[in-house]
């Protein structure tokens, strides 16, 4: 027998068990202890299962709830300044942004301080001019999440690094053209949340599992590339890893191509998606139920944001980025750079988002697990 057919196996057994000890995986396959250690191993590694003493189980992803802020930055950031006035440049106030902007309000607010924020464009002239309005307004710091591709992005990037108050970038890293932009930096790690979809996916026993974007963000890219990552790394085909685009959910026409992406993943054999984002995710799941495909019985979803996931019918697995959290965690930089007068490194924090287990991929079984 074949590895990847024992491995085949092993996930079979674990999906309808739960958990399975080594010793029965042994009598099952018919092969020698130390066989079977290499496969679930290497199934382990791979994220698609959970090893425990003398057996294996599904992998239960956790999820996580918002934190509120703290009195003052943590002992990992340093010292806050009492008083401090912090700007804040957000490309929205809508969507995605609220949790992050709660999160560093809360956070200075904590600490004796004041958030006093701009919303921008995504537009680079239009960051650099509501950062040039905080400072005339005296801000100590600066929280920003600028352009950091298109025209005008790499100078706005230089002029952030050569300002004379402390600069913290949000969700953002500088480009590769900017290697050594000496500016601290709080992000989510948006591939490996791709990654995490996917492989909960493949451990339901998905074999082709699609990405859906509906627009050019920094998100989506992030997200594009930890799906094509993974999808390498599992050996899964290539060639029924699809890759769909469509519109912004209830924009004119956003039936038709929806319909016609869920024509295309059939006839592809796709029988599950990653969708970015939570709308798009229950309009597709929507266009799907009246066009007679159950979910998740023939088609299964996660969905990437997760701001409205739970409310959907049925409720969608979703990936979860700690917004809340990353503004608190960007706050406190932002803090603690200005409060510390020494030759400070520079920080640049990652945090990992959170699978949420929900109905819409089936996972009954892993759901119902303590």
């Amino acid at each position: 027998m074949l590895a990847s057919e024992r491995h085949q196996i092993i996930l079979s057994l674990v999906r309808e068990h739960g958990a399975i000890r080594l010793a029965e995986l042994v009598d099952r396959l018919g092969v020698t202890a130390v066989t079977v250690r290499r496969d679930v191993t290497e199934l382990a590694d791979r994220g698609l299962l959970t090893r425990v003493h003398g057996g294996v189980t599904l992998t239960r992803p956790r999820g996580g709830q918002p934190e509120t802020g703290r009195a003052g930055a943590s002992a990992v950031f340093g010292p806050a300044v009492p008083g401090a006035l912090v700007g804040m440049v957000a490309p929205s106030v809508e969507y995605y942004w609220p949790p992050v902007i709660q999160g560093a309000q809360s956070t200075v607010a904590a600490a004796g301080g004041r958030l006093v924020l701009r919303a921008s464009s995504y537009d680079a002239a239009e960051d650099r001019r509501q950062v040039t309005t905080l400072l005339e307004r005296g801000v100590q710091t600066l929280l920003v999440a600028p352009a950091t591709s298109g025209r005008g992005a790499l100078d706005l990037l230089r002029w952030l690094g050569s300002l004379s108050v402390p600069v913290v970038l949000v969700e953002r890293l500088p480009p590769p053209e900017l290697p050594t932009l000496a500016l601290d930096a709080a992000t989510t790690a948006h591939a490996l949340g791709a990654g995490l979809a996917v492989r909960h996916l493949v451990s339901l026993g998905h074999r082709a599992v699609g990405l859906v974007t509906s627009r050019s963000s920094p998100t989506s890219r992030a997200l594009r590339t930890g799906w094509r990552a993974t999808i390498e790394s599992l050996g899964l085909d290539a060639a029924t890893a699809l890759d769909l685009d469509v519109p912004v959910y209830g924009s004119p026409g956003w039936a038709a191509e929806y319909d016609a992406l869920l024509d295309r993943c059939g006839r592809a054999g796709v029988g599950a998606l990653l969708v970015h984002s939570d709308r798009e995710a229950i309009g597709l799941i929507q266009r799907a139920r009246d066009g007679g495909i159950a979910v998740p019985g023939e088609l299964a979803v996660v969905s990437y944001d997760d701001e409205v996931a739970a409310a959907s019918d049925p409720p969608l697995t979703a990936v979860c980025p700690q917004k809340h959290r990353l503004g608190a965690v960007a706050a406190e930089l932002a803090l603690a750079r200005l409060a510390d007068t020494t030759e400070r490194p520079v920080h640049r924090l990652q945090l990992w988002p959170t699978l949420v287990v929900r109905e819409s991929c089936g996972s009954a079984l892993e759901a119902r697990q303590p």
